[in-house]
């Protein structure tokens, strides 16, 4: 029999984190982050991490893994959270996963098949001094040659993943499609996922309204402190949202105003591209927040349905 995992995610700024300490804490369960920016250590305001009150109420895992120099695999974030998931298992707990980066997701519920050496410094530094020297579009030019199936999906200027494409073939010897391929099609879980979502206008205003709440618990001091204590502005944590822009504006090659109207930008077509990628799960229990009247009935409704889906599948 298939352990039970809840999943519960939706785009950025539209609520999550409040919601599932409700629902974990109705149920008997605790919270796995699937957040690939909580994982840093020292990135807490721009990574919306939870309070030190909703930790105190639920159990949270997955948050302060690494240190913001240190780049930190999907691969690693899937061998942490199988191993999480194992051990709430074992203690009947039901594991909430929890979080916005469908990657992450996805590599946990489909248990993706990753290559043991799959990340390398060294090896991406060199592949950006390549774009450096030949241009964007020969590297995308010979991750086709590669790969042509992810290439097609990549535009030439997706630098961050034309490489990462890149890196994965010359570490592993198979392509990402390959990889893909040899994914397993059911779920490594017996799994209920629950996507919340709101009109796009409202999500938009709640978007603006959290970039100007981080700035002002102190988003831009926090990331000075960051690049003070040594966190490299090119790091893989220091090109998160919000963290990229206010690096910038320390810089000096951005104003303040531009900075924040960035962010704010940038987060808007995030919470559109991970709108896209939610679409994509045919299981996916969708929830529009503003068809409930407070978020107590919406933590009552998902904590009955959870109760009833895992009873019926556990007597079937």
């Amino acid at each position: 029999m298939k352990g039970k995992l809840l999943v519960i995610t939706g785009p950025t700024s539209v609520g999550k984190s409040a919601l599932a300490v409700g629902v974990a804490k109705t149920i008997g369960g605790e919270i796995i982050s699937a957040d690939s920016v909580q994982v840093y250590r020292g990135l807490d305001i721009g990574a919306a991490k939870p309070t030190r009150a909703e930790k105190e109420t639920v159990p949270h895992h997955l948050i302060d893994l690494v240190d913001p120099n240190r780049s930190f695999s999907v691969a690693q974030y899937q061998r942490h959270a199988t191993k999480v998931i194992a051990a709430l298992h074992k203690e009947d707990k039901l594991p909430v996963l929890v979080g916005g980066t469908g990657l992450y997701l996805r590599a946990v519920v489909k248990g993706y098949a990753f290559g043991e050496d799959a990340e390398d410094e060294l090896l991406r530094l060199r592949l950006r001094q390549e774009v450096k020297e030949f241009g964007a579009e020969a590297l995308h030019s010979r991750l086709s040659a590669i790969d042509p199936q992810t290439a097609a999906k990549l535009h030439p200027n997706d630098l961050r993943r034309v490489i990462r494409a890149l890196e994965f073939y010359e570490k592993s010897r198979q392509t990402i499609s390959e990889q893909l391929a040899a994914t397993p099609q059911e779920n490594v879980y017996d799994t209920l996922l629950f996507c919340l979502t709101m009109p796009r206008e409202l999500l938009y205003q709640r978007i603006e309204m959290r970039v100007e709440e981080m700035l002002a618990a102190g988003l831009v001091d926090e990331v000075r402190s960051l690049l003070a204590a040594g966190t490299s502005p090119d790091a893989k944590s220091m090109q998160s949202l919000g963290y990229k822009q206010i690096a910038a504006y320390l810089s000096g090659k951005l104003s303040l105003a531009a900075a924040v109207t960035e962010i704010k930008r940038d987060t808007r077509r995030f919470a559109k591209r991970q709108l896209t990628w939610f679409r994509r799960e045919r299981e996916m229990i969708w929830l529009d927040l503003t068809k409930f009247n407070s978020n107590a009935e919406l933590v009552a409704n998902i904590s009955r349905t959870v109760a009833g889906y895992f009873s019926q599948e556990s007597n079937s």
